[in-house]
């Protein structure tokens, strides 16, 4: 199973027209559950994951369930989850405080993981310039990985017989070596 065969969707707006859909990265694991869940529990004819199945005073909602989760809701099932899941510590802890915080964490592991700017902004539905405004504060320990990336590409170009690019930088257009 791919993990390019689902994708996340994000819905900006109140209306079709206003809709976006982004697709980004996720692993086999959570390709696999989120599977499992709309096996479960169908999306809404808009396609949404997360949707209530109960109306107003707990009364059954008929399908297709398309009414989106409150926020309380959301934030409700997420403090549970977060008690469940955490140490005491971290649930004190602006840990994953809102689902929100998950996107952050997943754009800075992809970026230190070396995914490129560009894909991570594709992904997040960022452009580049919003990413790196955002998150270049986020990206750490790359350093070495850095300048090895850039001794392998000289060496490859000194292998391949390229220009020596210290030798010709000096030379003045026009005149003699």
């Amino acid at each position: 199973m791919s993990s390019s065969e689902v994708y996340a969707k994000c819905v900006y707006g109140q209306d079709e027209v206003a809709r976006q859909r982004i697709e980004a990265a996720l692993s086999p694991e959570l390709v696999k559950i989120l599977r499992q869940h709309i096996a479960t529990f169908p999306t809404s004819p808009d396609g949404r994951l997360f949707v209530t199945r109960v109306g107003r005073a707990g009364v059954p909602l008929p399908p297709p369930f398309a009414k989106p989760l409150s926020m309380g809701t959301t934030y409700r099932v997420w403090a549970a989850a977060r008690a469940a899941a955490l140490t005491d510590t971290e649930f004190a802890s602006p840990l994953a405080k809102r689902p929100y915080d998950l996107r952050h964490a997943a754009v800075s592991t992809w970026l230190n993981a070396g995914v490129p700017p560009t894909q991570v902004a594709e992904w997040a539905g960022h452009s580049v310039n919003v990413l790196l405004r955002v998150y270049a504060k986020c990206v750490y320990g790359q350093d070495e990985v850095a300048k090895a990336r850039i001794e392998e590409a000289l060496a490859l170009t000194a292998a391949v017989g390229e220009p020596d690019v210290a030798a010709t930088s000096r030379r003045i257009p026009g005149e003699q070596p």
